[in-house]
């Protein structure tokens, strides 16, 4: 009997170690994905240049001046959102310097967190290993994680700060005192992204209980922990209310908040089907899974994994789609929900497979619509590559790597299928990784950069001609918080009408305009003080 137990003992300790393994493992593969030249390229608007504004004048800000708990965008009160991360990304400013690096860092090391908390999520509610590795291959893979995690953005905290809550709710199914634990995650939610948010992601986690674990909703340990993990968040919300009244409740929880749900706030409309469509188009390829994913999680909805998937996945799709403002980034707390559907539709297919020396039914488990759909890719794939090296000057050298590479993935992972070989899920996922690094390593992983001018070259000529708080204004249409940032100077924008007042009244005026601007406001060239083509700086100063 005794030795019944030592073998049992061995055992658990070896499987222990396997987990260790791959834990680390996921967590060295999630830095490389989160760090790799993570501060080559400049901040990009719109977020990532406010985000690292409001952090600097934290960090700049006088000791005792209180700008920490009263943050500030240009001397004005920032109501936006609640300073967490701006909190986190002002002392690595502190430590390193204000530069891209330190600005992403935060919300870099934060997803790559998220990355281990996912594994434990998926080994506990996955009855076996396989699923749960799978689950987070694909969570580690996906794009929008890696793109978003990346950012000097709120997004990476939010998805740890809400996988935290989830891991803490099941690890109370065994311990009731993570209960505290799941209190502080909806804290730190509030602090990271406003009451709306956490309320959002909170009631999720309710609901899952509700389903799952009914019992833990009668638990003390619960609801002493969102009251505890709340008290920092309503401690900050009421120092905010105490020096601003009404103007802060007004600004940050209607307008920053609860009016995105009825009106398309700075004009970021889009149909309910929107983030349907962000998922599709960005969830390649293992969207591909998710119908059968999703068929599976309702055949098994008594199981842990499928409750968990499909409460998540469905009420914050439904919730996101039909708030009035829609932006790319509202989607990312979908995508560990779709990673449990993926995950465990992709371990049903490795056992269905044919694998060597194991006999087996002939009956051909995937379908050859399956290797027709990755023969397809991977032909796009190469007349992309052909076309990036043959059809553009100069030669797009790294995207012609970037698409090969997607090519040879979705080929080999065609062939495969044709065989009824299930090794065709650790090509996907190798070729996946390998296609993310190589985008990683281009210019291209941030690619709105390319939507607008370059804001460095003109954000030198701004600093070496206009005094320090002069405000600019500029016939550029948009605001651009990324130029606002590297300048250290307000570049707003204003009409031509507008321009040509100012230049009329303010003679400490300093315009940026382009070319035919300058025609029109009959603007002599003797006030041109710096050009970055096609902009100008004019000003009545000489």
């Amino acid at each position: 009997m005794s030795g019944e137990v030592q073998q049992d003992s061995t055992l658990n300790w070896r499987w222990a170690s396997l987990d260790q393994l791959l834990l680390i493992g996921f967590t060295l593969a999630a830095m490389v994905l989160f760090t790799l030249r993570l501060g080559d390229l400049p901040l990009k608007d719109w977020d990532e240049g406010l985000v690292a504004q409001v952090a600097r004048e934290i960090w700049q800000a006088p000791a005792g001046s209180l700008t920490w708990l009263h943050p500030t965008l240009w001397g004005d009160p920032y109501f936006n959102k609640p300073p967490l991360v701006h909190w986190l990304i002002a002392g690595l400013y502190a430590v390193g310097g204000v530069n891209e690096w330190t600005a992403r860092l935060p919300s870099a090391a934060l997803t790559v967190l998220s990355v281990s908390l996912f594994y434990g999520i998926g080994r506990e509610v996955f009855h076996t290993r396989l699923p749960a590795l799978f689950a987070t291959v694909v969570y580690l893979t996906s794009l929008p994680v890696v793109r978003n995690g990346r950012f000097a953005m709120l997004d990476g905290a939010i998805l740890c700060f809400f996988l935290l809550l989830v891991w803490c709710l099941l690890q109370a199914r065994r311990n009731y005192q993570y209960l505290l634990g799941a209190g502080l995650a909806v804290g730190l939610l509030c602090l990271t992204k406003g009451i709306l948010v956490a309320v959002l992601l909170g009631g999720i986690g309710l609901l899952f209980l509700a389903w799952d674990t009914p019992r833990l909703l009668k638990q003390p340990y619960l609801w002493i922990g969102l009251a505890l993990g709340s008290l920092p968040a309503l401690a900050w919300y009421g120092a905010q209310w105490w020096h601003y009244g009404q103007s802060f409740l007004g600004n940050n929880l209607v307008e920053q908040s609860l009016q995105r749900i009825w009106t398309d706030v700075e004009e970021n409309g889009a149909p309910p089907w929107y983030y349907l469509l962000e998922l599709l188009k960005y969830g390649a390829p293992w969207v591909l899974f998710l119908p059968m994913g999703c068929r599976r999680a309702w055949a098994n909805r008594n199981l842990s994994w499928a409750k968990l998937a499909i409460v998540w996945g469905s009420v914050y799709l439904l919730a996101i789609s039909f708030m009035a403002t829609k932006l790319p980034w509202y989607i990312l707390p979908v995508f560990p929900a779709v990673a449990l559907l993926v995950g465990a539709e992709l371990a049903a297919l490795w056992q269905q497979g044919r694998h060597s020396g194991i006999q087996q039914s002939l009956t051909p488990a995937y379908s050859r619509v399956w290797s027709m759909v990755f023969t397809g890719l991977a032909v796009g794939s190469g007349i992309g590559a052909v076309y990036f090296l043959r059809g553009v000057v100069p030669p797009q050298l790294d995207l012609v790597m970037l698409l090969a590479a997607v090519s040879g993935t979705m080929l080999m992972a065609a062939g495969l299928v044709a065989r009824q070989n299930p090794q065709f899920i650790s090509v996907l996922a190798w070729g996946t990784f390998l296609a993310l690094l190589l985008l990683l390593l281009s210019p291209h992983w941030a690619w709105e950069l390319a939507e607008a001018y370059p804001v460095q070259p003109v954000a030198n000529l701004i600093q070496a001609h206009v005094p320090d708080q002069q405000q600019i204004h500029t016939s550029y249409p948009y605001n651009r918080p990324s130029l606002n940032f590297y300048s250290q100077h307000q570049v707003i924008p204003a009409s031509q009408q507008q321009l040509r007042r100012l230049w009329r009244k303010d003679p400490t005026a300093y315009l940026l305009i382009d070319r035919p601007t300058l025609s029109a406001l009959n603007i002599s060239p003797e006030r041109v003080v710096g050009t970055v083509d096609p902009w100008l700086l004019v000003t009545k100063r000489r």
